[in-house]
């Protein structure tokens, strides 16, 4: 599917917050599987992570309702969440479950027929259009500035910490980060830094105070930007909101932090083109991107559904497919392990500040973030998944390239 004209880009303006869907009618599974057959199927695939059904561990299983291994089998992981949100069944620590699960491939073993369309749409669309774009700025990031605020660090910066220089707290992890990131980009008075996907700011307001530039940042959610302003005034930083597909200007720097994930592989290649154009001659750009190891596999259909709509993670080679040509890979740095403190940390203070918000969103909204927030946590310990860093030139830095100390 070709991607959608551009002028097209910004939907209708809402200010609808959306909220997880009630659930639906269940649906038998496409082959009938008893309960006592899923049962021992599900024993048998948990009992190779060590989790055992209904133990005292802190990361067994404790089920509510006997239909929720039926569930698991006929649906996958969109069953396992659905049936979390329901509350078919508990785990004290979901960090820990989620962890022992793929490290043993559990989740691999079962691929439920009925989601081959969700893998289908995945390799075959373009899931990510001008048009689509704005779904995950309307249904995650405008949640509303106060949860987020009540969740991230002072900074608001829903991006991993850097934990490894010796950070104790979520501040201090994220304040490293963008440090970091200045550093690499190698930022000096004077600078245009682009950020593309620059969520309420953080990085181009520390870049701003710390390094002097001045900085213009694309968001595609509404609140991300407003607020951003407002936190933000009287620095040069401009916010827009609009596709990252419009640009087309000039800029010393550019950075692109907890972005690529929303592009999709039918647009990597557009998306290199755009920060090629877009950067000086002998600038720098700093990609940092989630990433997956494997290829062969789709977008979690429970992650697409509830939390990220069209998002999905790359693999090295395709990043290495859509930047060939356009960029020299100057450095690759894998810090992923520091994304699962960080996601600790949130979920800390999603709990400490959740009876602020119970009320308005409610007891299926809690289980539904809850379950995102440990189940990423898990799968970073696990290391199913990584977090990047990308310093991409386009000719070879001259001399070469040195990675700052952390």
């Amino acid at each position: 599917m070709a991607t959608t004209d551009l002028e097209a880009a910004q939907p209708a303006q809402s200010t609808q917050t959306t909220r997880p869907a009630q659930p639906a009618q269940y649906v038998q599974p496409v082959r009938e599987v008893s309960a006592s057959g899923a049962s021992r199927f599900a024993a048998e695939l948990l009992a190779h992570a060590d989790i055992r059904l209904n133990g005292t561990r802190p990361w067994d299983m404790r089920i509510h309702d006997p239909q929720v291994l039926e569930r698991v089998v006929a649906l996958g992981n969109l069953g396992l969440g659905e049936a979390y949100m329901d509350d078919q069944w508990d785990c004290d620590q979901l960090d820990e479950f989620f962890a022992h699960v793929l490290r043993a491939h559990v989740d691999e073993q079962i691929d439920p027929a009925r989601l081959v369309f969700h893998a289908l749409k995945a390799r075959l669309m373009n899931r990510q259009t001008a048009r689509r774009a704005w779904k995950v700025g309307q249904q995650h990031y405008d949640l509303g500035n106060a949860f987020y605020e009540a969740m991230l660090d002072k900074r608001m910066t829903y991006t991993c910490g850097y934990w490894s220089g010796g950070a104790r707290t979520l501040d201090e992890a994220q304040e490293a980060k963008l440090d970091l990131i200045c550093r690499k980009l190698g930022l000096k008075p004077g600078m245009r830094l682009l950020d593309i996907g620059c969520g309420w700011g953080s990085l181009m307001k520390f870049a701003a105070e710390h390094y002097g530039v001045s900085c213009v940042g694309v968001t595609i959610s509404k609140e991300q930007a407003a607020l951003g302003a407002e936190r933000c005034e009287g620095l040069p930083v401009e916010f827009r909101l609009q596709d990252y597909r419009l640009l087309d200007e000039q800029f010393d720097r550019i950075a692109s932090v907890g972005m690529f994930e929303h592009v999709g592989p039918k647009n990597y290649r557009t998306y290199m083109e755009v920060a090629h154009r877009c950067l000086a001659d002998d600038g720098i750009f700093l990609l940092h991107t989630i990433g997956k190891n494997r290829r062969d596999t789709t977008p979690d259909p429970w992650v697409d559904k509830y939390i990220f709509p069209n998002g999905e993670l790359p693999t090295i080679g395709q990043v290495a497919d859509a930047s060939g040509g356009l960029f020299v890979v100057e450095d690759l740095h894998n810090f992923g392990a520091d994304y699962d403190r960080t996601l600790m940390a949130w979920h800390a203070n999603f709990e400490a500040a959740w009876p602020r918000f119970a009320a308005e969103m409610g007891h299926r909204f809690y289980r539904m973030w809850r379950y995102y927030l440990l189940s990423c946590a898990g799968a970073f310990r696990a290391r199913d998944i990584q977090l990047w860093q990308y310093v991409l030139s386009k000719r070879g830095l001259l001399g070469g390239y040195r990675r700052p100390q952390s």
